[in-house]
């Protein structure tokens, strides 16, 4: 049970009619640092550049809007995506879902463009998104990296920005041909590709690392962008259609996957980073996670990466099948190779709601001890989404009867029985939780200066950058977590006028 600290200490008492302060969101700098060249995966070649989809602005340079994402190992280059289950899905999403399962999970391009989403765009949406991955696939055969029995396409593609308008793509196709003279495998170019992925984010969020396998070592990198719009619920291609800003990411290694086990290891990342966060509760036509696993750390010289800038690849080759992980015949590195996706997925994803549209607050929402991980996941989402939650976090006010009426709104596999449930507020800082509700009983801290103490610690907690709200449900073995963020004052003023 809680107790207060010093109930001699005397705070002044908090009440409804307090005035909230306007607070900005916290600095963002430091989630955005150089990272070595050699953490990155071999064999992948990029760039970000300005094709004209953004109109600059008269004081500032011009913003890059075109990625390009190409992989030149000669090895088989596998591919998996995760797309959004928007009934209205946009043409890249359709189009990609074509290649890929045109490609049997083969594909070794990604394209993207932002600051219009190709969405809702009807006929001329479709054919622009083709249109842009027929530039690319013709790209790839200039620079001598295209499969020798290519398929159909090799390229994939995403588009992010204004929904309902078409693409401006005679720029966008220049952009595609022009891309060839400013490749390169160094940090400078992964970071052209990352901040032309973004939209109303203040930072491009670009990460790498190394993970084993089977005593060897590979390495992964990966960029997302996202802010506003941010929801996900994505499955893999040709999943059933479900109801429920964008969010784009593309994950790249140098490990080599069979099919089958990359799409199989990128749903279950997914489910617990990508469709595990959210900012405003509402999901994108456009959302997609791309990952491409090239092959090029099980052999060969990695320092000679062609495709550098202005440098023509030699022609990849089939050479002799490496070893591939895969679920069936290899379970363990399988599961290896599937954990660090999933780490690496969570990191990227919470970088997106450390960015979310005036967001002031970076909140873990924990739900434990639930009958399955789908009612915990289900419970997490609710209270994240919950408006009425999420401007009481902004306004640092502990009324948890709002976690416990989005909690209760939810149907579970086993009716929740009310008098198991707790809560507590968790701090980032070390210091002691604070309960509020313990198996369905109000912590009580009576009247006068105890209260105002428990009160002042609630508020002392949720003024925090980073916090918990834990909810245990008293009914099983099962947990899932959730990470979103608070509704601010800004939040509004940015998505009044999103289209200016």
């Amino acid at each position: 049970m809680w107790q207060p600290r010093n109930p001699a200490i005397i705070w002044k008492r908090l009440s409804s009619s307090s005035t909230i302060t306007l607070k900005p969101a916290p600095p963002k700098a430091h989630l955005h640092q150089p990272i070595p060249d050699s953490a990155f995966p071999h064999h992948f070649s990029l760039t970000g550049l300005h094709a004209g989809v953004k109109k600059p602005k008269p004081t500032a340079p011009a913003p890059p809007d075109l990625a390009l994402i190409l992989s030149t190992s000669p090895r088989p280059t596998t591919a998996a995506a995760c797309f959004t289950r928007n009934a209205f899905q946009a043409a890249p999403v359709l189009v990609s879902q074509a290649v890929l399962g045109a490609g049997a999970g083969r594909a070794r391009a990604v394209v993207v463009n932002s600051g219009c989403a190709n969405a809702v765009t009807g006929k001329r949406g479709m054919e622009d998104a083709w249109a842009m991955v027929r530039a690319t696939d013709e790209l790839l055969g200039e620079l001598g990296v295209s499969s020798p029995s290519p398929t159909p396409s090799e390229t994939l593609v995403m588009s992010t920005g204004v929904i309902g308008q078409p693409l401006p793509i005679t720029r966008i196709l220049a952009g595609i041909r022009a891309a060839r003279t400013s490749l390169g495998t160094d940090f400078p170019a992964w970071e052209r590709a990352a901040r032309a992925f973004m939209t109303t984010d203040t930072f491009p969020k670009l990460r790498a690392r190394t993970f084993e396998v089977g005593g060897r070592t590979y390495r992964m990198a990966g960029m997302d962008k996202g802010a506003g719009m941010i929801h996900p619920n994505m499955g893999p291609p040709a999943a059933a259609p479900q109801l429920h800003a964008t969010l784009l990411g593309c994950i790249l290694t140098d490990a080599a996957v069979s099919p089958r086990s990359l799409q199989s290891a990128l749903t279950y990342a997914v489910a617990r980073s990508f469709n595990s966060i959210s900012v405003d509760g509402d999901m994108s036509t456009n959302d997609t996670i791309i990952v491409l696993a090239n092959g090029a750390a099980a052999g060969g010289d990695p320092a000679a990466t062609p495709a550098t800038t202005g440098a023509t690849a030699t022609t990849a080759t089939t050479t002799t099948e490496t070893h591939e992980i895969d679920e069936v015949r290899d379970p363990a590195a399988y599961t290896a190779f599937r954990d660090a996706l999933t780490s690496f997925a969570a990191e990227l994803a919470q970088l997106v709601v450390r960015d979310g549209e005036g967001a002031t607050k970076f909140v873990t929402v924990s739900v434990e001890s639930a009958p399955t991980y789908e009612d915990a996941h289900r419970v997490a989402s609710t209270i994240s989404t919950s408006a009425l939650v999420k401007t009481a976090l902004y306004g640092e006010d502990a009324n948890w009867g709002r976690i416990l009426s989005a909690t209760g709104s939810v149907p579970l596999s086993t009716p929740l029985d009310p008098t198991r449930v707790s809560v507590s507020f968790l701090p980032a800082d070390g210091t002691p939780a604070l309960p509020v509700l313990v198996r369905g009983e109000p912590v009580s801290v009576g009247d006068g200066a105890v209260k105002d103490e428990f009160e002042a610690r609630a508020k002392e907690i949720l003024s925090q950058e980073d916090f918990e709200v834990r909810v245990e449900l008293g009914m099983g073995k099962e947990g899932a977590r959730y990470w979103t963020c608070d509704f601010s004052y800004e939040y509004v003023r940015i998505n009044g006028d999103y289209r200016s």
